[in-house]
């Protein structure tokens, strides 16, 4: 008999453990922004239009504007009289583990929402449809996949551009050589020197950069769209209370027509510092993608 009670209160005592714990996995971030009265912002110092920096510390974009609206939804929320904005700037290779790890509560740059990252992460309703091109020099008589037979294609460390060309039907049999570049600046850099023949990424990004560009002129976006990729937003698993805070905020911005303002704000109207224009229409897929708001992965745009 007092076996079965130790056995029973033990179990009791370990049941109540585990519910205690569940909740705290991911340490709700409400929770943790409302006791610091701080918010984390992950943000790209070279993510074209979505997320730049404009030194000294300052970071703008389509998406750091977006994170802004979605802090102080949260602010409202939790009552708050003050949340402070901290900006950490990220890398593709870094993003995920400084979300994990609790150094950033929202990811706010470019990074593409896929079955493999979703192990690691959780995504926001996707805001942003990204077609990966191919950048070169207006001068280089590339035009197509084919013809970077031979050649040296840059792209940025920790991103998946140069798989998605490999893997498209088009580059069966075509050899490259690649580089890497720290961040995109770098490697829109290794084309603009002349050590790379091409750069592979997303085009909204290539053509940011392009503008920025000292001789916009001297290169042109070229080829076959390689891949389309949602992009969105990035925070901690297994938080449904902040994804729902999220979600709702940019579900609203869609809905009102705050979001399609923000994109022409962004990629249609001249921009700091140089005040040149991305020039980057709104695709059919983001149209499609703010009218019926969702958080599919990649995977589900390919199977189209």
């Amino acid at each position: 008999m007092k076996t079965s009670l130790r056995t029973s209160a033990l179990a009791t005592l370990l049941g109540l453990a585990a519910l205690s714990a569940a909740p705290a996995r991911a340490e709700d971030t409400l929770k943790k922004i409302k006791d610091s009265a701080t918010l984390t912002l992950g943000v790209r110092e070279s993510s074209g239009a979505l997320s730049y920096t404009l030194g000294d510390g300052k970071y703008v974009g389509y998406h750091v504007e977006i994170c802004q609206k979605v802090a102080a939804a949260v602010q409202k929320q939790l009552g708050l009289a003050k949340l402070e904005i901290k900006y950490q700037p990220v890398t593709s290779q870094n993003r995920i583990p400084l979300v994990q790890n609790g150094a950033v509560d929202l990811e706010c740059g470019s990074t593409t929402n896929n079955l493999t990252r979703q192990k690691d992460v959780a995504f926001a309703v996707t805001t942003f449809v990204e077609e990966v091109r191919i950048a070169v020099k207006a001068n280089s008589g590339i035009a197509n996949i084919g013809q970077l037979a031979g050649k040296t294609v840059a792209t940025t460390t920790g991103t998946t551009s140069v798989q998605t060309l490999r893997k498209h039907e088009r580059a069966t049999g075509v050899e490259f050589k690649e580089v890497f570049g720290k961040d995109h600046a770098d490697s829109f850099l290794l084309l603009e020197s002349g050590r790379a023949d091409a750069f592979v990424m997303d085009g909204s990004l290539l053509a940011g950069l392009i503008a920025k560009a000292k001789n916009p002129a001297d290169f042109k976006i070229v080829g076959e769209v390689l891949s389309v990729e949602p992009i969105a937003i990035m925070f901690r698993k297994d938080d449904p209370a902040f994804k729902k805070t999220v979600d709702d905020t940019l579900v609203a911005m869609m809905k009102s027509g705050e979001m399609a303002k923000l994109y022409d704000k962004w990629l249609m109207q001249p921009i700091p510092p140089t005040n040149s224009r991305v020039g980057l229409a709104m695709s059919e897929n983001l149209k499609a993608a703010l009218a019926a708001p969702n958080d599919k992965p990649m995977e589900a745009y390919a199977k189209k």
